[in-house]
């Protein structure tokens, strides 16, 4: 009996750690952008932009209130951890957003479709965001 015991012991933990390993490789086997035409686009396939005045690394958005109303954040869930080349900033609201190599990501509300890159350029401080 206790042979039997210590057998079925030793199987919950393998299996335990199996389904931890299997979770973690799902998790980070989705980015939460990908490269389309040379250009990073979300999960609805619109393009995303980077800002000038965010600093690389900081941890932080400086794009905020009216700035967000027009270029909103790519949203990072609450359980979201950094993968990668990919970090997640927390936002002055509290809110988290996704990064690029420490630059946090955006869309532009003008953007209509998939495809659209109307923000490039805008007021000289937003750019396609590139892989």
């Amino acid at each position: 009996m206790l042979k039997q015991t210590h057998q079925h012991t030793v199987l919950g933990v393998l299996l335990g750690v199996a389904i931890v390993g299997l979770s973690a490789c799902a998790s980070m086997a989705s980015a939460p952008a990908t490269s389309n035409n040379g250009v990073l686009v979300g999960p609805t396939q619109m393009t995303l932009y980077t800002f000038d005045k965010d600093t690389a690394g900081s941890g932080k958005s400086v794009c905020n209130g009216p700035c967000a109303a027009n270029w909103p954040p790519l949203v990072a869930s609450a359980t979201a951890t950094a993968q990668g080349s990919w970090t997640v900033v927390t936002r002055d609201d509290g809110s988290r957003q996704w990064a690029y190599k420490g630059m946090p990501l955006y869309y532009w509300v003008k953007d209509q479709k998939p495809g659209d890159k109307t923000g490039d350029g805008v007021n000289k401080v937003w750019h396609l965001a590139t892989p």
